[in-house]
């Protein structure tokens, strides 16, 4: 080692010692993994090497703190001030040079030494490789017993967490005492201002032995105090008449009454047992306040119907009589005049439950197809590498069919070399022909196409060809190659002229049932389109037929495939509205995934129940051919099922500060809750604000909606922080099918701009729903 090493690892060492003297207990523990090898390893850290290009490419050293909830890392940066991320902002870890950094910037070699950590939001990936596969291997599997540690916790759990992880770190000195300065530091890392002459009394009321500080049961006795919720202890109180707790049947007149649950005597004891933690309570099988609490932290008191929450629906329907999660210019992370492609775009759709992503396919200059966006600056990615990835993602979120829509702009040659990918790479995931030995005359169902990978996109002749040898060589230009013209049209200023295009062979026998024709009229359609073609239409040609046509818009989709895409006018990525789609039936509504926006937790909400799996069967009266159902004009039918929607808000719990950088900005609370559905349906509502509380703001504040057709609706939740002077921001929302929720009373977790959960935050509401 040269001397210039000598002092770097010495400095690194020095630096690191110092971040550790401040670290206080000494040893971390989590619940279920004392004494875990992987854990002592993780906390006692490592030497690791962050890889950023070819020529950045440096060692630094990285340890799980004490809390069992932070990572810290070495940085040589003077004016960085927080060297360490959390565990809750981890999406996944991710084993090998599975990422597009590593791929290009590592050799194969090293593939087992290699490790990427994917974090949730826009954050960049964390490539990083260790001395040793076994280093490796301790690593990621240390990282993944944390994560899952905590994506376990219940919502009670995470809050318990969240506020003891402050309270740690308004200790300054670590000396596991709060003084009275370090308490009002406190309460603002909550979220709550109070006045001193307040956080004097709440201190003097807790420090009972005079001391000037809060330590042991007198911190335990302020946690208490700071955690009491009044709504909880009045529903608590109204139904604890057993010796002042819950017993089992208590706890079954609370769940009919109020929660219009059925119940048996054997579920409620199971639950008392399941989750009373009180151990004298549990042999006499009550439920105290405690367990009760628990209750709502549990699928059984959140919002969402857990019946929902895995595959529920019938999946032996045609494929065109489901919503299908879907993905426009899947390649981009960001805006599609000069951002990046890349194949962590698929990757990040694919795990979301997109089941039908795009690709834009280009001549490469060395004979290789190139995946970006036409006519603009975003950069390139070779076709291969983005195949490649779809087979290693295509189906872990879901098991259901993916859709590859090809917009292809390649020569004959290219072409070739992409059915020569798709092939060789996906293998026998491809569908290459129709399901079985006859010429089928409607499409399959998901359950029939689990695990396979479909192709759209121009097809050479008809689908009976792929039981003969049938071919043609020249083809017109098809709709999804108008995208990549309309982004030239309004570069230039000029109409782009209609082009033809030759098309391989080897590519046009890949599409199956998901052959692209150019769309006329629903008449043309009826008559002429065979059930395996499909017609894409940009957003506000499907406007207009969803505002003037909706009936036969509908009716066109009960057998037909129709995919929606936004204008190229939208250069910023930003989305359109997708539910006046799903209202007329249309299934494959694509979205830019890479944008956080409302359009995106719409999407997210409907794809929502059902595993999450990116299919959502269409309610009966969208497949009946007999239904004459008009999204716009609602006449009596069994769509119409009209109830007057009760929503009261009550309360609030660990709302984020949006303002970390500033210990004394606390956010003013508001909740918007919205419903999304048929235009007769559509409405808004929102509670006042409160000011300087995210902590446990109360609002008690009840809303009425009309909702005529439930099964096409969804309601909203938005919480704001209020501005008098600006736009409010955005601080959680959670989006579901009125169909999916509970009712009574129930949690309601809050998800971040890009729909990750906010690990401690939630909404306490009341549901009922009255038929009209």
């Amino acid at each position: 080692m040269s001397a210039e090493e000598t002092a770097e690892t010495k400095t690194r060492d020095f630096k690191e010692n110092e971040e550790n003297k401040k670290a206080a207990p000494k040893k971390g523990k989590l619940a279920g993994l004392e004494g875990d090898v992987d854990l002592q390893f993780l906390l006692q850290g490592g030497e690791l090497t962050k890889v950023k290009s070819d020529s950045w490419q440096k060692k630094r050293f990285y340890r799980l703190q004490e809390d069992c909830e932070t990572m810290w890392h070495e940085s040589n940066k003077i004016f960085k001030k927080n060297n360490t991320f959390s565990i809750d902002d981890i999406d996944s870890v991710r084993q090998g040079r599975g990422s597009e950094g590593l791929q290009k910037y590592t050799d194969d070699s090293s593939e087992e030494c290699c490790f990427s950590i994917i974090f949730k939001g826009k954050r960049k990936n964390l490539d990083l490789m260790a001395s040793s596969p076994e280093e490796a291997k301790l690593w990621v599997s240390g990282l993944e017993k944390v994560i899952t540690h905590m994506d376990n916790l219940n919502s009670q759990q995470k809050s318990e967490h969240w506020i003891i992880s402050c309270m740690r770190k308004a200790d300054k000195n670590g000396d596991n005492r709060m003084t009275l300065k370090e308490l009002k530091h406190f309460l603002r890392q909550i979220n709550i201002e109070v006045d001193d002459t307040h956080a004097t009394m709440l201190f003097e009321k807790c420090d009972t032995s005079r001391s000037g500080t809060l330590e042991g049961d007198e911190i335990k006795q302020f946690y208490e105090l700071l955690t009491y919720r009044e709504e909880i202890e009045v529903i608590y109180g109204k139904y604890a008449l057993t010796e002042g707790q819950m017993s089992a049947a208590d706890l079954l007149k609370f769940l009919k009454t109020e929660q219009m649950e059925s119940w048996s005597v054997e579920d409620a004891e199971k639950f008392i047992e399941k989750y009373e933690p009180d151990q004298t309570a549990k042999q006499k099988k009550h439920l105290t306040k405690d367990g009760f609490l628990r209750y709502f932290s549990q699928k059984e008191g959140s919002i969402l119907n857990p019946a929902h929450q895995p595959v529920y629906q019938d999946m032996s329907q045609p494929l065109n009589h489901y919503f299908i999660s879907s993905s426009h210019n899947t390649y981009l992370m960001e805006d599609q005049l000069k951002g990046p492609s890349s194949t962590e775009a698929y990757i990040r759709a694919l795990s979301k439950g997109c089941r039908c992503v795009e690709l834009d396919i280009w001549d490469g200059p060395d004979g290789k197809p190139l995946i970006y966006h036409g006519h603009t600056l975003t950069s390139k990615v070779l076709f291969e590498d983005v195949i490649k990835a779809i087979k290693d993602y295509a189906f872990k979120a879901s098991e259901y069919p993916v859709i590859l829509s090809l917009e292809n702009h390649c020569s004959v040659e290219q072409q070739k070399l992409m059915a020569h990918y798709m092939t060789s790479i996906l293998g026998s995931a491809l569908l290459t022909q129709p399901l079985g030995n006859e010429m089928p005359n409607a499409l399959p169902s998901p359950q029939e196409l689990k695990g396979r990978i479909l192709v759209k996109g121009k097809r050479l002749n008809k689908l009976d060809a792929a039981f003969n040898n049938n071919n043609t060589e020249e083809v017109d230009s098809v709709s999804e190659e108008d995208e990549a013209a309309e982004v030239k049209e309004i570069d230039q200023k000029t109409k782009p002229k209609k082009s033809k295009i030759k098309l391989a062979k080897e590519l046009s026998d890949l599409v199956i049932y998901c052959k692209s024709v150019h769309f006329n009229s629903f008449e043309h359609a009826r008559e002429k389109q065979a059930f395996y073609e499909m017609a894409s239409f940009k957003e506000s040609k499907a406007k207009h037929l969803a505002d003037n046509s909706a009936s036969a818009f509908v009716h066109h989709n009960m057998d037909k495939l129709s995919r929606i895409y936004p204008a190229g006018s939208r250069t910023d990525s930003s989305n359109y509205n997708p539910v006046p789609m799903w209202n007329a039936g249309c299934q494959i509504v694509a979205l830019n995934f890479q944008t956080p926006c409302k359009q995106m937790d719409l999407n997210q909400g409907r794809f929502l129940p059902n595993g999450k799996c990116g299919y959502i069967l269409k309610p009966e009266f969208m497949r009946n051919p007999d239904s004459q159902f008009d999204p716009n004009n609602l006449t009596k039918g069994p769509w119409l099922q009209r109830k007057t929607l009760h929503i009261m808000v009550i309360s609030a719990q660990q709302l984020p500060k949006l303002n970390k950088d500033k210990p004394k900005s606390i956010v003013d609370p508001l909740v918007r809750v919205e419903i999304c559905g048929v235009a007769a349906d559509r409405a808004s509502q929102q509670t006042p604000h409160i000011n300087n509380n995210g902590f446990n703001p109360t609002w008690n504040k009840n809303f009425q909606f009309t909702i005529n057709v439930p099964e096409l609706a969804m309601v909203r939740f938005e919480v704001e922080d209020y501005d008098a002077a600006s736009a409010n921001d955005f601080i959680g929302q959670y989006t579901l099918p009125v169909t999916s929720m509970q009712y009574g009373y129930r949690r309601v977790p809050l998800l971040t701009k890009s729909g990750g959960v906010i690990p401690s935050a939630g909404l306490f509401v009341h549901i009922m729903a009255l038929d009209v």
